[in-house]
């Protein structure tokens, strides 16, 4: 279950879980043009054991959200402003924290630049802080194996920037998803497959847009000082898409920050050790609100 709710100039979903009175956890999914069904039931004990309600958003035109927001409006700037105008609609804005995965973790960090200190705290999970990481990308699928596995991953990149239907969206990150786990024909992969396997509304004008925009064109390295509230940075050691590295040259830069490192993970830490997961984000909500 769901709701559209109204923020600036577009309709934005969310699916609520969890007690209504318990601290908010606003959760961003990755992509660009992707939804909030990427995370299945993964965080769902966050919200069961009262711990947190969490808030699970489409971002601008993706998922469930209102399609007919602008081309022109589908940047990291707005969609940084759009959680502050969600928060606001919400009636959550003096009593919050984020949570972003991989692109959504550019927009939580665009965020925590742009409004420091409006949220309790951000999570950065999977995430970088400036696209001079993104080279680390090409050279990770130099060395990713088996050889047949990194040409359907070659193909389906090169793929983003003509998808024109959901169905071939879904095609495109079937292929790409060996690539996030540290086992690319591993038990978490197919268990993530498995619980994720028809849940998501795509959206492919938005997977070509930002497949030739630098997916964002994230760049806050030289204000992450900036940034007042606490953040948590969560990286997987064996991360392909989003290199630990940069996790690593991401926390030193913040005033308060924390850093956990999956090792036993790549780029779905939520999914691939999930209890270390949960019990890193538990940790920091405590911390947070206490």
């Amino acid at each position: 279950m769901g709701r559209l709710v109204e923020v600036s100039d577009t309709m934005l979903w969310v699916d609520e879980r969890g007690d209504q009175d318990a601290f908010p956890l606003v959760v961003f999914h990755g992509g660009p043009g992707l939804d909030h069904t990427m995370f299945a039931d993964y965080l769902d004990p966050l919200a069961e054991d009262g711990r947190c309600r969490l808030i699970l958003v489409d971002e601008r035109a993706c998922g469930r959200s209102d399609r007919a927001a602008a081309a022109e409006t589908w940047t990291l700037a707005q969609m940084s402003q759009d959680v502050t105008d969600l928060a606001a609609a919400l009636g959550i804005r003096d009593r919050y924290a984020t949570l972003g995965h991989s692109y959504g973790a550019f927009v939580v960090l665009q965020h925590a630049v742009d409004h420091p200190g409006e949220p309790r705290g951000t999570i950065v999970s999977s995430g970088i802080a400036a696209t001079r990481w993104l080279a680390e990308v090409g050279r990770q699928l130099e060395a990713f194996e088996p050889a047949e596995l990194r040409e359907q991953v070659t193909s389906s990149w090169a793929r983003e920037t003509e998808v024109r239907t959901e169905d071939e969206v879904s095609a495109l990150m079937e292929d790409q998803m060996p690539f996030h786990f540290k086992d690319p024909q591993g038990a978490a992969l197919k268990e993530y497959l498995r619980k994720t396997a028809g849940l998501a509304r795509y959206a492919p004008d938005v997977v070509r847009h930002f497949a030739a925009q630098d997916y964002g064109g994230i760049e806050v390295e030289a204000q992450l000082g900036q940034v007042t509230h606490p953040v948590l940075v969560l990286a997987g050691r064996h991360d392909r898409a989003c290199a630990v590295g940069a996790s690593l040259d991401m926390a030193p830069r913040l005033p308060d920050a924390e850093l956990v490192i999956f090792e036993n993970s790549a780029h779905m830490t939520f999914a691939e050790e999930q209890d270390l997961y949960l019990a890193s984000v538990r940790a920091f909500l405590d911390r947070i609100t206490s």
